[in-house]
């Protein structure tokens, strides 16, 4: 079997993250540095902006032939934050772009909780991952199929907590950085202040919470299927059949 094209971490993270995010805050000053000082120069650098996470999102999909959650929602963000740049709207618009995002993240995790695909299942069950077919054996020849189903639907919740967990530290973060209006320079340092403080502030709680969750679901999972972790991780390379 030919072995799945991997993602690459930090080319994902630099063309839907970061890169888009140092254009937002710094590219209108940088460009004006570089004598780039015509009408519409905020509008070349939202459009460059929005050109990484949509390269890399469409090289992605033809390399690995799926979609790219993270170039979808760094596609999302751009347009907004952008947009809210460009059309000088009220801080308010910009607190409430920061807590829907997550937001709505979490409602459509959620959902995918009542569905046959739920989001732990897509997350955790993939070959990449645990061996799925040693995992369907073991739940068939012990008979467990519903209490693995119930683990999944857990660990779905979990993961839609961990959204709903980022949209309100989002609300808290954004309220209190967020002080001046779009389109000025002190609204765009907010910005880069917003994006620096949201790791400690923001991903780190939310991350526990995740893994939290992926760390329960493997413990449910060991338990119903009688393997050991080491067992229902998948092998790499050529030893996997």
């Amino acid at each position: 079997m030919r072995e799945r094209k991997r993602e690459n971490f930090w080319l994902n993270i630099g063309f839907n993250i970061a890169a888009p995010s140092v254009l937002l805050v710094k590219g209108g000053d940088i460009f004006r540095k570089l004598g780039a000082d015509f009408e519409g120069v905020d509008v070349a650098v939202f459009v460059l902006a929005l050109a990484f996470p949509l390269v890399y999102g469409v090289y992605d999909l033809l390399r690995r032939r799926k979609w790219n959650i993270f170039s979808i929602v760094g596609l999302l963000s751009v347009l907004l934050t952008g947009g809210i740049g460009l059309l000088k709207l009220s801080r308010e618009c910009m607190i409430l772009k920061e807590t829907l995002v997550p937001l709505v993240l979490g409602a459509a995790v959620l959902a995918t909780a009542f569905t046959k695909k739920p989001l732990a299942k897509m997350v955790m069950l993939n070959d990449d991952i645990v061996d799925t077919g040693k995992i369907s054996a073991a739940l068939e020849e012990r008979g467990t199929h519903a209490q693995y189903d119930a683990a999944l639907k857990a660990a779905t919740y979990w993961f839609a907590a961990s959204f709903l967990l980022s949209a309100a530290l989002n609300f808290a973060l954004a309220s209190w950085i967020f002080q001046s209006e779009p389109g000025t320079e002190a609204f765009n340092e907010e910005v880069g202040r917003m994006t620096a403080l949201s790791f400690p502030v923001i991903a780190l709680p939310t991350t526990i919470v995740f893994m939290f969750a992926m760390f329960k679901f493997f413990g449910a999972l060991s338990k119903y299927t009688g393997l050991s972790i080491e067992e229902i991780v998948a092998r790499s390379g050529g030893e996997k059949k």
